[in-house]
Protein backbone atom coordinates (compact mmCIF):
# COMPACT_ATOMS: atom_id res chain seq x y z
CA UNK A 1 0.00 0.00 0.00
CA UNK A 2 2.57 2.90 1.72
CA UNK A 3 5.96 2.16 1.94
CA UNK A 4 8.31 5.09 3.72
CA UNK A 5 12.11 4.40 2.75
CA UNK A 6 14.88 6.51 4.73
CA UNK A 7 17.85 7.67 4.17
CA UNK A 8 20.59 9.97 5.31
CA UNK A 9 22.42 8.32 8.63
CA UNK A 10 25.58 7.87 9.05
CA UNK A 11 29.29 8.72 10.73
CA UNK A 12 29.94 12.26 12.01
CA UNK A 13 31.97 13.65 14.75
CA UNK A 14 30.14 15.93 17.60
CA UNK A 15 29.57 18.67 16.54
CA UNK A 16 28.50 17.92 13.10
CA UNK A 17 25.65 17.56 10.80
CA UNK A 18 23.30 15.39 9.02
CA UNK A 19 19.93 15.66 7.31
CA UNK A 20 17.76 12.26 7.06
CA UNK A 21 15.20 11.72 4.42
CA UNK A 22 12.06 9.73 4.49
CA UNK A 23 9.66 9.19 1.03
CA UNK A 24 6.51 7.83 1.04
CA UNK A 25 5.64 5.69 -2.19
CA UNK A 26 2.62 3.57 -3.41
CA UNK A 27 -0.80 4.34 -3.25
CA UNK A 28 -0.73 8.01 -1.50
CA UNK A 29 -3.92 9.80 -0.56
CA UNK A 30 -2.79 12.30 2.14
CA UNK A 31 0.03 12.04 4.29
CA UNK A 32 -1.36 13.90 7.62
CA UNK A 33 1.53 13.99 9.66
CA UNK A 34 5.13 12.85 10.16
CA UNK A 35 6.89 11.56 13.11
CA UNK A 36 10.80 11.27 13.66
CA UNK A 37 11.89 8.11 16.50
CA UNK A 38 14.79 7.07 17.40
CA UNK A 39 15.80 4.09 19.67
CA UNK A 40 19.11 2.89 21.01
CA UNK A 41 19.87 -1.09 22.39
CA UNK A 42 17.80 -1.51 25.49
CA UNK A 43 15.49 1.87 25.70
CA UNK A 44 12.30 2.42 25.52
CA UNK A 45 11.59 4.33 21.69
CA UNK A 46 11.03 7.87 21.60
CA UNK A 47 9.71 10.49 19.79
CA UNK A 48 12.04 13.67 18.38
CA UNK A 49 10.30 15.51 16.12
CA UNK A 50 6.84 15.81 14.59
CA UNK A 51 5.19 18.29 11.95
CA UNK A 52 1.28 17.76 11.49
CA UNK A 53 -0.68 18.68 8.14
CA UNK A 54 -0.65 22.69 9.42
CA UNK A 55 2.90 22.94 9.37
CA UNK A 56 3.23 22.83 13.29
CA UNK A 57 5.91 21.55 14.87
CA UNK A 58 7.04 19.45 18.00
CA UNK A 59 10.72 18.76 19.59
CA UNK A 60 11.66 16.79 22.38
CA UNK A 61 13.71 18.30 25.11
CA UNK A 62 17.26 16.88 23.78
CA UNK A 63 17.07 18.00 20.57
CA UNK A 64 15.26 21.64 20.81
CA UNK A 65 17.69 24.04 19.16
CA UNK A 66 19.65 21.53 17.24
CA UNK A 67 17.01 20.12 15.08
CA UNK A 68 14.61 20.86 12.49
CA UNK A 69 11.66 18.94 10.70
CA UNK A 70 10.25 20.63 7.21
CA UNK A 71 8.17 18.25 5.20
CA UNK A 72 7.76 19.10 1.17
CA UNK A 73 4.00 18.04 0.28
CA UNK A 74 4.93 17.54 -3.43
CA UNK A 75 7.68 15.02 -3.25
CA UNK A 76 5.55 13.40 0.15
CA UNK A 77 9.01 13.31 1.81
CA UNK A 78 9.77 14.36 5.36
CA UNK A 79 13.43 15.41 6.28
CA UNK A 80 15.36 15.95 9.80
CA UNK A 81 18.24 18.38 9.87
CA UNK A 82 20.54 16.82 12.71
CA UNK A 83 22.93 20.33 14.16
CA UNK A 84 25.50 20.50 16.66
CA UNK A 85 25.48 16.65 17.06
CA UNK A 86 26.18 15.04 20.61
CA UNK A 87 27.48 10.91 21.19
CA UNK A 88 23.79 10.87 22.97
CA UNK A 89 22.29 11.35 20.07
CA UNK A 90 23.25 7.85 18.83
CA UNK A 91 20.38 5.65 17.64
CA UNK A 92 18.46 4.38 14.82
CA UNK A 93 15.77 6.52 13.54
CA UNK A 94 12.83 5.65 12.27
CA UNK A 95 10.14 8.14 10.46
CA UNK A 96 6.23 7.65 10.39
CA UNK A 97 4.03 8.56 8.72
CA UNK A 98 0.09 8.98 9.46
CA UNK A 99 -1.80 7.87 5.77
CA UNK A 100 -5.41 9.27 5.43
CA UNK A 101 -6.91 7.13 2.58
CA UNK A 102 -10.02 8.29 0.69
CA UNK A 103 -12.32 6.49 2.98
CA UNK A 104 -10.79 8.79 6.44
CA UNK A 105 -8.97 6.01 7.52
CA UNK A 106 -6.04 6.44 9.25
CA UNK A 107 -3.24 4.20 9.41
CA UNK A 108 0.29 4.53 10.55
CA UNK A 109 3.52 3.28 8.30
CA UNK A 110 7.07 3.51 9.31
CA UNK A 111 10.42 3.49 7.86
CA UNK A 112 12.85 0.80 7.83
CA UNK A 113 15.23 3.08 10.20
CA UNK A 114 18.56 4.53 9.65
CA UNK A 115 21.95 4.40 11.67
CA UNK A 116 22.98 7.78 13.04
CA UNK A 117 26.42 7.22 14.47
CA UNK A 118 28.34 10.90 16.55
CA UNK A 119 31.70 9.92 17.24
CA UNK A 120 33.52 12.19 20.09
Amino acid sequence: QVQLVESGGGLVQAGGSLRLSCTASGYIFRINSWDWYRQTPGKQRELVASINNSGSTNFADAVKGRFTIYRDNAKNTVYLQMNSLKPEDTAVYYCKAEHLTFQYRKDPYWGQGTQVTVSS
